[in-house]
């Protein structure tokens, strides 16, 4: 018999029998270097890897399954299982009780931290429903938003918010994250729907063109769905008429500049960042156009998977953590003056 049908008939008779293991994951492996363009084969090292806890292989075997054949369905299952598990293994471990009182900012240890964003995180934001990509992706953005909660920025976040009698204790609450639509998640600091908004985005290359994540300042200008929104509506276009004041005037080339050395985008509605304007088009652009119909504006910085050193960024939750601090740092004085209106 041809070694490639007696290892074919080999792996699938441990497949059979619901054998994964070592031995399995072996014949698959030689099955695949003497068939490369074998999908079961591919599959089923998927299965085996995943069961022998090494992710990070099944996700190769997949990718590899479903270029082959797109139309896989139980390799597009096991990828969503992959996906499922990762979350799982990555759950932040809460900090212990202190019986103390809390030490300064500086000395605070802090939470230990769920995984950032990599490729197996963008195809499971690609290629899962929106709600289950929710589910399988919650706990390493709730990890992120609770770690951004303990930075400096936040406190003065809250303490201007708490001076126009608007409520809360921590810049994000719990859950404070939705589905944006196919391949898209959006986190938002409390009250943040009739505000200028602190936000957090996250975008898969299936629907957005690149795989990436973005921080920064938005306005959301859509229209409201329940009766009494009307005076929410005034009051956020109020605000977005403010930021577009500053703009053009005191933080015109400040922004600009900000802008130019930070990887800094605009972007409207339901479409990519505007990669394809200078800084200085797009603020002119913002200023001469406003909201040019757009229920959404947005105003910051995005980091893309498909670039070396913003993918190293975007795969360390510590150094995310920082990106995302540092981004709202420098934002927070125009976001201030623009909450004081």
């Amino acid at each position: 018999m041809d070694p490639t049908e007696s290892l074919e008939q080999q792996a699938i008779d441990f497949a059979r029998r619901g054998d994964f293991g070592p031995d399995a994951k072996r014949a698959n492996e030689e099955l695949t270097k003497l068939a490369p363009g074998n999908p079961g084969a591919w599959t089923r090292l998927a299965r085996c890897c995943m069961t022998l806890g090494q992710l990070d292989a099944a996700t190769h075997a997949l990718e590899t399954a479903l270029a082959l054949n797109p139309q896989n369905t139980i390799a597009s299952s096991l990828q969503m299982e992959v996906s499922r598990q990762r979350a799982r293994l990555t759950v932040p471990i809460p900090p212990p009780k202190r019986k103390r009182a809390a030490p300064a900012k500086s000395d605070r240890k802090e939470t230990p931290m769920v995984g950032g964003f990599g490729r197996p995180e963008f195809a499971a934001l690609a290629q899962l429903s929106p709600e289950i990509a929710i589910d399988t992706l919650g706990p390493r953005i709730e990890a992120l938003l609770m770690a951004l909660n303990e930075r400096a920025f936040a406190e003065k976040v809250v303490e201007a918010r708490n001076r126009a009698a608007q409520p809360g204790s921590r810049v994000f609450r719990r859950n404070s994250f939705h589905s944006g639509g196919a391949g898209h998640i959006s986190a938002f600091q409390h009250g943040g729907r009739w505000e200028p908004q602190l936000h957090v985005g996250i975008f898969a290359a299936s629907q957005w063109r690149r795989d990436g994540l973005c921080a920064g300042i938005g306005f959301n200008l859509s229209p409201g769905s329940a009766h009494g929104d009307e005076l929410g509506q005034e009051r956020v276009a109020s605000y977005f008429d403010r930021f577009r004041q500053l703009v053009s005037s005191d933080w015109r080339q400040l922004l600009t500049d900000w802008m130019t050395a930070n990887g800094g985008f605009i972007q409207y509605a339901d479409a990519p960042p505007e990669t394809d304007r200078l800084p200085k088009d797009a603020i002119d652009a913002l200023i001469r156009d406003g909201k040019a119909g757009a229920e959404w504006i947005f105003c910051g910085r995005w980091l893309f998977a498909d670039r070396p050193g913003d993918a190293a960024t975007l795969q360390d939750a510590g150094k995310l953590t920082r990106w995302i601090e540092q981004t709202f740092t420098d934002l927070l004085p125009l976001w201030m003056s623009v909450y004081r209106k």
